[in-house]
């Protein structure tokens, strides 16, 4: 009979728990949404307690769902907001400070700083990271310079740090401090090669070695259970990723050169390149897969930072649809975007551009542009920005991509995944399950319980809902709007000032 799997996704704006078993089947999920705070512009927090509390109820409600009591989950899987960053007192638990958000911008004169000391350099080649407020480090400075007392509480042990995985360790178990290799690579402090905490790194962003958890595999018993609402005492957990990598290794890109696309919010591009870190030449990122037992997978990570944001501005700012649903229905109206290109850079282009003050645009409008026009140009803005990502990625692994598996929300739309086949010439496979991020430390967790004998017992459990095949669009169509995108793209970034 097939084992109980808890898998905890604790993203940004929510927190899911999804109950499974070994054979990939959801029994089970509910969806708690996270408070935001937004002290000033440009900063973003979360209250860990808060988010403490939405897993909780969360996973009530999925075991109320499912019809299935706690004793009967075998393992934990926890897949989490990468790069959010948290201190907190070892002696009592308590937060030091809200946990500053992977969005929050106000480490960027620090990063300035840094680029102007040549560290850049030393974070690209040691880290595979570029230097931007995104990534943990200047975070964690951040919080250990502009709290009272806390430097010296730090350089004392009397302070932990953690990206949120780190955190609901420590709670799920009463103390334990880890964070496995795919969220450490995302603290800009982590030497990729060694897959230990480096001492010039810590160095350059001036932080303690005493504050940090110990790196463990993605997938090993690395605590159980104590003190759970909801759950007895003794359950394994076993299962960590951030969230890109849970979706690489839930979607079962376990081959050199298999990628993957989740589309939320933003979208990210990654690909599997095996047991070495590959250096990007186009600005892409090198991060860490996962590690398990016999095995260390590295990627590379391209982000578009809006994607399904997209089509809410157009629900929201413009009010051109009144669900995000709509969408589909609305761009099929026309049979193509006329000259209409959308440059969706609301916050700025992310890789392979980088340019963070780049402002969105829309050219080509006419009197005959209609609100159908808008939409399929949306569509169309989101499937160049990923054809961008996987043209970088092409170039950068010396091959075509022959096949990308895609999840998140936006997946589900049809005409957005056969837009995304034909620009970018490569076969879109969507799986019958999205939640792929979910599944991912599930599946990870089931690995290190032991409750699966190798990640090829996973592999065959990932059914395919649907693939789009390039060819529905001809090649000088497909040449004409790359074209064009380039030159809206060009424009958009002019725009920087």
């Amino acid at each position: 009979m097939a084992e109980t799997i808890l898998a905890i996704d604790q993203g940004t704006t929510g927190t899911t728990a999804l109950l499974l078993d070994t054979e990939a089947r959801v029994l089970g999920r509910a969806t708690v949404a996270v408070p935001q705070h937004f002290p000033r512009p440009g900063q973003v927090e979360h209250d860990a307690e808060e988010i403490w509390a939405t897993v909780i109820e969360a996973i009530a409600g999925a075991l109320a769902q499912s019809n299935r009591l706690g004793s009967e989950v075998r393992a934990i899987g926890i897949t989490n907001q990468r790069e959010t960053t948290l201190l907190w007192h070892r002696a009592t638990g308590a937060p030091l400070h809200r946990a500053i958000v992977w969005q929050d911008r106000r480490t960027a004169p620090e990063c300035d700083a840094l680029r102007a000391r040549g560290v850049e350099g030393l974070v690209y080649e040691r880290a595979g990271l570029l230097l931007d407020p995104y990534f943990s480090g200047t975070k964690i400075a951040w919080l250990l310079d502009h709290v009272d007392g806390a430097r010296a509480q730090a350089l004392r042990g009397e302070l932990a740090f953690g990206t949120i995985d780190t955190w609901l360790i420590h709670k799920l178990t009463g103390g334990a401090h880890v964070t496995d290799v795919s969220n450490a690579s995302r603290t800009m402090l982590l030497s990729l090669r060694a897959l230990e905490w480096d001492d010039e790194l810590l160095g350059a962003f001036d932080v303690p070695r005493a504050v940090l958890p110990e790196v463990v595999s993605s997938a090993g018993v690395v605590g159980v259970t104590r003190g759970v609402p909801g759950l007895p005492d003794g359950i394994p957990i076993a299962g960590i990723a951030g969230d890109q990598q849970a979706a690489l290794f839930g979607q079962g890109c376990f081959r050199v050169g298999d990628v993957k696309c989740t589309y939320g919010t933003g979208a990210f591009v990654l690909m599997n390149v095996g047991a070495a870190p590959l250096a990007s030449k186009h600005r892409l990122l090198t991060t860490v897969g996962w590690r398990i037992p016999g095995e260390v997978a590295y990627a590379l990570e391209g982000s578009a930072f809006i994607a399904g944001a997209a089509v809410q501005w157009l629900r929201d700012g413009l009010g051109i649809i009144r669900d995000s649903a709509e969408i589909e229905a609305l761009a099929r109206e026309v049979d193509d975007a006329g000259d209409v290109v959308f440059v969706p850079a609301l916050t700025g282009l992310g890789a392979p551009h980088w340019a963070p003050r780049a402002r969105g645009l829309i050219a080509g409008l006419g009197r005959d542009t209609t609100r159908s026009h808008l939409a399929r140009a949306a569509l169309e803005g989101i499937a160049m920005e990923i054809a961008d990502l996987v043209e970088a990625m092409s170039h950068d692994a010396g091959a075509p991509i022959a096949s990308m598996r895609v999840d998140g929300g936006a997946s589900a739309n049809d005409l957005l995944m056969q837009t995304q086949a034909d620009v970018t010439g490569t076969s879109v496979v969507r799986p019958r399950v999205l939640e792929t991020t979910a599944l991912g430390a599930g599946m990870l967790a089931a690995l290190g319980a032991g409750l699966v004998g190798s990640r090829d017992d996973i592999a065959g459990a990932l059914p395919v809902e649907r693939s789009f095949v390039p060819g529905a669009m001809s090649d000088e169509r497909v040449a004409a709007l790359r074209s064009r995108w380039k030159t809206a793209v060009a424009r958009a970034l002019l725009e920087q000032g």
